[in-house]
Formats: structure tokens, C-alpha cells, sequence
């Protein structure tokens, strides 16, 4: 039985995390977390290593059901819901690791992104009907227009895994885009790569959001953040400690704190690093 309340969301209000928690073993992983991530917007989740930000994440995605707390999605309760309902109502996401198929070329593996969307069963595949050829055709014709976008229509024949890390890390984004989400949470899309990826890596997310997909991301590359976001929220042991724009969390003393308070302990933390810098600037 489905026991999903619905009521009217606020104008623009796509997403909203209303007071979610969830513990393990004990541990107050996640505490009384509260945004909204409106239409169109780039949002940013940070805070230190440990702070629950990829739990949070797997909240919203249904892989942890919070112990409190509720999820909303266009003002209607998704608290819960299996992954792949969640998918289907409109918000995918990437994950810290590549997860390409090997052996599958580029517009193979973004095709794959697509396997929600299809009409047609199996077994029409096999008897090869008209309605399937044309639906391989729209699948074909829809995964070369995302790689156009995202500056890969020239390598769409290549094995996805042998192009560079930056380029693979399209790839995945390029996947999850073809379905066509509302939303794409995007779960450190700049981890290993090199200062002139990262740097296209901003292009690419303000692309996403120009194509009319609403972004939330996980990311240390403070640049990244600093640069493409509309909106940052900050959580550390769990619980949210500031929000605002780049520029307010910027200068945020809890944040500051929060990132820099045990300098003695990481100064060669590359996260900590970044963040002086961008305190700093």
C-alpha cells in the first residue's frame, strides 16, 4: 500500500530534504538535515572527510531509507522508494568510481543509460520488428545528441575505457544524462582528474544545467565548487552548518572551523589545501 502523502511544493522547489536522519550501529550518521534544491539551480553538498555527504546521497536515491525525517519530490513523499523508482521519477546519479561498461564503446555504453526508457520487450529485439528498429534508431539518434553536448560525438566508436580519465568521466555523466533526468546528483565528478580536466569538468556541469538538468554535487575540488554552484550547503558530523552562495560560504566562520580547525593534524590534506586557498583568495 502506498502511503505517500502529497502536498502543493513551493514555486520552483524540486527537491526537498525535510529534517532526514539515519544512524548505524548507533552512530548518528546523518542529523535533522534540512535544504531544497529549486528548478535550474547547481548545488553544492560539502563538508569534511566523514561529514555524511555520500550518505545523504544514498538517501535521496533510495539505497538507505532515513529513520527520520522525509523526502519530497515535487512536493510528493519519495521517503523510501526503491532505487529504481526513484530513477524513474526523474533523478539519477553518477558515483565516486567509473562504472563503464569495458569492452563497449563510447555510444554503446551511453545507449546502455537508456535501458528505463525502452518500449519495446526482449523478445520484439529478437524478432527484429519494425517498431524495434525504429526505437534503436531514436536511441541512437537521442545518445549521439548527449555526446554532441558534452564534446564526444568524435569519439562515440571508440571503447569507452580506453579514452582519458576526464574524458571517461563524460562518458559516465553522458549516461546518466541520456535518460533524461530531472535531476543529476553528481558524486565527486572531479576525483582523479588533472588541473586542465577539472577545469573542463566546469564547462561540462554548466552545460548539464544549461540543458535544462537541475545539478546537485559532492565535491573536495573547492574550485569546482567556488565556480560552477548557485547555492552550497555545509554539513559536518552530520548536520548542516551553513548555507548560502559561494561567496557567503566562502567567509563562513563554522565553515572555516569546520574545514580548517585541525590544520596541525591534515596540513597536507589536498581538501584542507584547497579550501585555505579559497578562504584565502
Amino acid at each position: 500500500m502506498n502511503t505517500a502523502v502529497s502536498q502543493q511544493p513551493d514555486a520552483g522547489v524540486l527537491l526537498e530534504l525535510d529534517g532526514i536522519g539515519i544512524s548505524f550501529g548507533g552512530l548518528r550518521a546523518v542529523d535533522d538535515l534540512s535544504f531544497k534544491i529549486r528548478r535550474g539551480e547547481i548545488v553544492g553538498l560539502i563538508g569534511p572527510n566523514g561529514a555524511g555527504k555520500t550518505t545523504v546521497f544514498n538517501m535521496i536515491t533510495g539505497v538507505y531509507r532515513p529513520t527520520d525525517g522525509r523526502i519530497r519530490w515535487h512536493g510528493r513523499d519519495i521517503t523510501g522508494l526503491a532505487p529504481h523508482r526513484i530513477a524513474e521519477a526523474g533523478i539519477r546519479r553518477t558515483f565516486q568510481t567509473i562504472r563503464l561498461f569495458q569492452d563497449m564503446t563510447v555510444l554503446e555504453n551511453v545507449i546502455a543509460g537508456q535501458h528505463l526508457k525502452m518500449r519495446q520487450s526482449w523478445w520484439q529485439g529478437l524478432l527484429n520488428t519494425p517498431a524495434q528498429r525504429r526505437e534503436e534508431r531514436e536511441l541512437v539518434e537521442h545518445a549521439m545528441e548527449v555526446l554532441q553536448k558534452l564534446d564526444l560525438a568524435d569519439v562515440a566508436h571508440e571503447i569507452a575505457t580506453s579514452l582519458p580519465y576526464g574524458a571517461q568521466r563524460r562518458v559516465e555523466m553522458a549516461r546518466t544524462l541520456v535518460a533524461k533526468p530531472e535531476l543529476i546528483i553528481l558524486d565527486e565528478p572531479a576525483a582523479g582528474l588533472n588541473e586542465q580536466e577539472s577545469a573542463g569538468l566546469n564547462d561540462t556541469i554548466r552545460a548539464i544545467r544549461d540543458a535544462g538538468i537541475t545539478v546537485i554535487l559532492v565535491e573536495h575540488d573547492m574550485s569546482v565548487v567556488m565556480n560552477v554552484t548557485d547555492n552550497i550547503v555545509v554539513i559536518n558530523f552530520g548536520k548542516k552548518i551553513a548555507e548560502g552562495k559561494p561567496a557567503e560560504i566562502r567567509s563562513n566562520p563554522l565553515v572555516i572551523e569546520a574545514y580548517l580547525g585541525q590544520d596541525d593534524e591534515d596540513e597536507d590534506d589536498p581538501l584542507l589545501n584547497a579550501v585555505h586557498d579559497q578562504v584565502n583568495a
